[in-house]
């Protein structure tokens, strides 16, 4: 009906001038075909001015515009009615004031000298127009929702995305997370001309729709959120050929879903944190961050996102935040003002995504990334060189891998002062970030600075202590008549030989001894056989002199004891008449004493 209603108008006027949101529409040149029209159409200088401008921004609907001109000239001289130009360019002024309406009051001004009759898809404009006594017809815009679209029926229930090309026959991945294959779903190769219909179809279902949104339009690519579709759009010369991606999630899981144990629940609620969501693309790292996202709602936590584009599945009552004026510093200011106890940021890439997680999570915000990971450990190394390497603990605290829609692997994260792995001297220690395996509390990887290089060693799993011991049993019989070996851990050992016989078993220049080390792979300490150990164990107190550290073990004169940090071999020394051994500072040992007590670990003796 109101086609019809639009057609009559057209044929009755002799003269009309287009705005820009005619020309962007497209559907003008259907009308004049249909409407036998022979009267004048005036194109503002202004709008062509806009629409190169947008056609420079890489925005489609400047491109869209300029093609519609294009049509109206070939289309002009096949049913005889004229066409011209008229207005002036707008200068530097009204195009900084375009979006407040200042080349629209121009386009208006030509109407109005021109005698003319406004055609415009713009509501504000014709109403403008009419307050103004301007003749005006009011185009209104071709309702479509997302169900309509083209794109929408290329969609099965099991489909995660499709891919159009140019000259190629339509494809799609289809099947469950980790098992999608690509196959053909269409007959025919895809002209330029359908893909551009299928494109126009999508902008404007998304511009009418309250659910979707044109989230990023650059030079040749627009990206869309059409409802719970993620469309990318390629054109030249960004891309060879023209090129439309659809992708959606293919469900919606519960983080019970996902069999997350209680320990790793109870640590995203028990207070906000730092998390790495990580995996590679297509593993289901968004599904799974919109499960967590859910999951911290229902326990009390206010939950936001930052997402670009915006396309996360998650519950009403969580606000997803785009880049605001294109730029993610810029929310996140926003987002420290609205105080939510837990954002989502999806996804980290680019060096100023990690910084302004880092800055948020440091403000105190309980902060959950996505990002991009083919290991793990990976996800940890994306940060190192864009964070201080001191800061990345308190930044991120947990690393989560997600591949094919399961939770493969779970990382904790913890700073200590300690020797490196494989490093021996007490005056190499550092600061270290120990990456732990979250469920066996084992550290598989140390990251630490090796002079001017940031260094991530991954450890070699734990030997058993009791092999260890035998084998270095089965060297030492072939050696010493009498000996006892005591395991420390799997890099430490201590053996004890008669006293009159460690010269031999150290060797010259202590050749044996390294020989049975490279053998073993341990570092051993040589000492004195004299009374048999009982085992047992003592915590004691530590003291200090100037020069000395003074370790208190009363009720132990003349005993010799083995003096530990938690599970960290320090020094073996006998006890003095007083109760005390002393050791000097400036030595291996103190050194070693001194970072025990900086980190807060427990000292004991074993006699």
């Amino acid at each position: 009906m109101d086609e019809e209603i639009n057609l009559r108008k057209i044929k009755e006027r002799n003269r009309l001038v287009l705005d820009t949101s005619t020309l962007i529409d497209g559907r003008i040149s259907k009308f004049l075909k249909k409407a036998e029209f022979k009267g004048e159409v005036i194109i503002p200088e202004p709008a062509v001015a806009e629409l190169e401008a947008q056609a420079n921004f890489g925005k489609m609907s400047g491109f869209q515009g300029l093609e519609e001109i294009s049509n109206l000239r070939k289309l002009s001289s096949e049913k005889g009615f004229s066409i011209r130009f008229s207005g002036k360019r707008p200068g530097l002024e009204e195009i900084k004031l375009s979006r407040g309406g200042a080349i629209d009051e121009m386009i208006r001004k030509i109407a109005s000298e021109e005698d003319a009759t406004l055609v415009t898809c713009d509501r504000v404009q014709h109403l403008v127009s009419i307050a103004k006594g301007i003749d005006s017809i009011y185009l209104q815009q071709e309702k479509i929702t997302p169900e309509q679209t083209r794109i929408m029926s290329f969609f099965t229930p099991d489909t995660a995305s499709v891919h159009l090309r140019e000259g190629n026959i339509p494809m799609a991945k289809r099947g469950r997370i980790g098992s999608l294959k690509l196959v053909k779903i269409g007959l025919e190769p895809l002209s330029l001309e359908e893909l551009k219909a299928i494109a126009h179809e999508i902008l404007e279902a998304a511009r009418q729709d309250d659910d979707s949104s044109i989230e990023i339009e650059r030079h040749g690519a627009t990206v869309v959120q059409l409802r719970d579709l993620r469309i990318a759009i390629a054109e030249r010369p960004f891309a060879d050929r023209m090129e439309i991606t659809a992708v959606r999630p293919v469900a919606k899981v519960s983080i019970h879903e996902y069999g997350v144990d209680e320990e790793l629940k109870r640590r995203f609620i028990e207070r906000q944190r730092g998390i790495l969501i990580a995996g590679p693309p297509g593993a289901g790292k968004s599904t799974f961050a919109a499960s967590v996202a859910d999951f911290l709602m229902e326990n009390g936590y206010m939950v936001k996102t930052m997402e670009s584009p915006r396309d996360l599945m998650v519950r009403d009552e969580i606000t997803q935040y785009a880049p605001l004026e294109g730029d993610m510093i810029l929310t996140a200011d926003i987002l420290l003002l609205v105080r939510p106890d837990y954002t989502i940021y999806d996804e980290l890439r680019k060096t100023s995504d990690f910084q302004t997680f880092a800055d948020m999570r440091l403000a105190g915000v309980g902060m959950i990334g996505v990002t991009h990971a083919t290991r793990p450990i990976d996800a940890i190394q994306r940060m190192v060189g864009r964070i201080d390497l001191g800061v990345i603990p308190q930044v991120v605290d947990t690393v989560i891998f997600i591949d094919a829609g399961r939770i493969v692997k779970v990382y904790e994260l913890k700073f200590t002062v300690k020797v490196p792995s494989g490093m021996m001297e007490a005056d190499l220690a550092r600061p270290v970030i120990d990456v732990l395996d979250f469920k066996s509390k084992r550290v598989e990887f140390e990251i630490y600075t090796y002079g001017e290089q940031v260094v991530v060693m991954p450890l070699a799993g734990e030997r058993d202590p009791d092999e260890i011991k035998m084998k270095l049993e089965t060297i030492l019989s072939e050696l010493v008549t009498d000996f006892e070996v005591d395991v420390l851990n799997e890099r430490k050992a201590i053996v004890r030989v008669p006293e009159d016989q460690i010269s031999f078993l150290l060797g010259r220049k202590g050749r044996n001894i390294r020989r049975i080390e490279d053998e073993v792979k341990i570092s051993i300490d040589v000492q004195p056989l004299r009374e048999k150990r009982s085992g047992k164990v003592m915590e004691v107190r530590v003291g200090e002199t100037k020069k000395q550290w003074v370790i208190y073990a009363p009720g132990l004169e003349g005993k010799e004891v083995d003096i530990f940090a938690e599970n960290e071999y320090i020094t073996t020394a006998s006890v003095g008449r007083k109760g005390d051994v002393k050791i000097r500072k400036d030595k291996d040992p103190g050194k070693m004493l001194k970072m025990a007590i900086m980190r807060g670990q427990r000292i004991f003796v074993k006699y």
